[in-house]
């Protein structure tokens, strides 16, 4: 018999999914140690000692340390975790909103091209021009003071 035949009558299927699960138990438990570590780190409440006291109890003790940990303060990790993902969001947000700010309002250039475009359809006077020009260079927009400086046709 070869080696590779005789290891498929040695490990059965039902070991193979027990070691699999038993893989995945000790990832998942990984994943939770490192959750823990870093719920000690976010947690305001807490002072410098308790916070190194859990950290020195889930390193030195680990099993014990993180079951401990998830019954004495494990219902408020998820609170936390909530928090400090609105407060990412909102940081992102305000972000996004102070980049596009200045997106919201068109230049004084393009503002100037389309009050030489009305003036050449004859839609505005020179006069009106003029002063529109104006209120555009020194940063009065005539969408501020649309109203006393173009007309639309038809009024």
């Amino acid at each position: 018999m070869s080696a590779q035949t005789y290891l498929a009558y040695d490990y059965p299927l039902l070991s193979v999914f027990w070691s699999m699960l038993l893989f995945f138990l000790w990832i998942m438990w990984f994943v939770l140690l490192f959750r823990i570590v870093v719920d000690i780190f976010r947690d305001d409440a807490m002072s410098g000692w308790a916070k190194a006291g859990w950290l020195v109890f889930t390193i030195l003790l680990p099993f014990l340390g993180v079951f401990v940990y998830v019954i004495a303060r494990g219902k408020h990790m998820g609170h936390r975790e909530i928090a400090q993902a609105r407060a990412q969001q909102e940081a992102f947000d305000a972000h996004i909103r102070e980049a596009a700010g200045g997106m919201g309002r068109p230049s004084s250039a393009d503002e100037l091209s389309k009050l030489s475009e009305i003036r050449a359809r004859g839609d505005i006077t020179d006069e009106e021009f003029r002063r529109a020009k104006e209120l555009v260079l020194t940063g009065h927009g005539p969408a501020e003071h649309a109203g006393s400086t173009v007309r639309t046709p038809g009024r």
